[in-house]
């Protein structure tokens, strides 16, 4: 029977924090974000032997609280490391436990989201949940192609965060996100910029490959023969190579910070070079934009701009000067992944929305298998 209201656990683990939600329905109850030290993930030799240390971090933030462990009515976890798969609400089987704990096709804390999520649900036999999680893939055959046989573009996204941010644009129109076509730009540490074509994500920048605009810690797209050069210039190992594309690269590496506000702080006090560095990510972004113009066929309801950078007006009056004539622009600053994982979860609870159901198969295995 299917109840009024339900309490959901949102748990997040990030690279150096874990993010813990309780949501009654659409209402948030109690919410943290708890850093961990360098110090402390250190002493794990591999970032699978956090699970203990994560699942207590969570139990005793519910304890400080006062919030009971047994009024939780299911269980919602961040995930990846999966292989590539349809968006939507997952019921946590134990193919995607496996696949998660093992981390054998990423390894990021975030998996440990599901592996949370499904060992608290199975001790107090509770539903537990990932939803859309980063390996979500719904690329149309012609986004994957490159020019070189074998290598494909891949569906690396803030597949949360922006399939959240669709469903709650087209509530506030009183629409369905299946019936919207939406660029939404999710602008943070990485930018990911996809375009939305009646529910699926047809099309976006691989923000952990190289792809689209710089970032804030992130290279973006870069000329292929000069990096190849630098591949075998002895000056940089790979491991150093491949941080400078997805760690340590765009904003960080130009101007030592990946902070907008000192970027543009330094931008009041003169500084030239910081200003050139902004405004070229910002014309990079407009790019982007432009590029899932086309893959919508030009037929665009609305871009929204989304993410921590969404909050400097500077960002966004320099943006929508580029992209204004377009499409209407929304401004949806900020980050709803626990709110997300919560509300993935109800929906599916209260039957809004039926559960998908992990294979462990990925969507897409190469032009190979067609």
């Amino acid at each position: 029977m299917v109840k009024n209201s339900y309490r959901v656990l949102a748990i997040n683990p990030g690279s150096t924090s874990t993010k813990i939600g309780v949501f009654d329905n659409d209402e948030c109850v109690f919410k943290v974000s708890i850093d961990h030290s360098l110090e402390e993930l250190q002493a794990f030799k591999e970032i699978s032997d956090q699970r203990e240390f994560r699942l207590e971090t969570v139990l005793n933030a519910l304890k400080e609280n006062n919030i009971a462990i047994e009024s939780i009515d299911a269980f919602s976890g961040r995930g990846g490391s999966l292989e590539c798969c349809e968006g939507g609400s997952y019921l946590i089987n134990d193919l995607m436990y496996e696949d998660a704990k093992s981390m054998r096709i990423v390894k990021h804390p975030s998996a440990l989201g599901i592996v949370i999520a499904y060992e608290l649900g199975h001790k107090y036999q509770k539903p537990s949940f990932c939803v859309n999680p980063p390996d979500v893939d719904e690329f149309n055959i012609e986004a994957r192609i490159t020019g070189i046989p074998g290598i494909y573009r891949e569906s690396r996204i803030h597949a949360l965060n922006q399939k959240e941010i669709a469903i709650r644009y087209a509530k506030k129109i009183d629409s369905e996100y299946e019936n919207l076509n939406l660029i939404i730009c999710h602008a943070g540490g990485g930018i990911s910029i996809a375009a939305h074509n009646h529910g699926k994500m047809i099309d976006c920048n691989d923000i952990i490959n190289g792809d689209g605009p710089m970032a804030p810690t992130r290279s973006g797209f870069v000329p292929a023969k000069p990096l190849i050069s630098l591949c075998f210039s002895g000056k940089l190992s790979e491991k150093e190579i491949k941080a400078l594309i997805n760690k340590n690269g765009g904003i960080i590496a130009h101007l030592g910070t990946d902070d907008i506000k000192e970027v543009n702080e330094m931008i009041k006090s003169g500084n030239k070079k910081a200003k050139i560095i902004y405004d070229a990510m910002i014309y990079q972004i407009a790019k982007q934009i432009g590029a899932m113009y086309v893959a919508l066929k030009c037929n665009c309801s609305a871009i929204i701009l989304t993410g921590g950078i969404a909050n400097d007006a500077y960002y966004v009056k320099k943006l929508s000067n580029y992209i204004k004539k377009l499409a209407k622009i929304e401004v949806m600053a900020g980050e709803f992944e626990l709110e997300a994982l919560a509300s993935g979860a109800i929906r599916v609870l209260t039957n809004q929305e039926k559960a998908k159901v992990y294979t462990s198969k990925p969507v897409f295995k190469g032009l190979e298998e067609l």
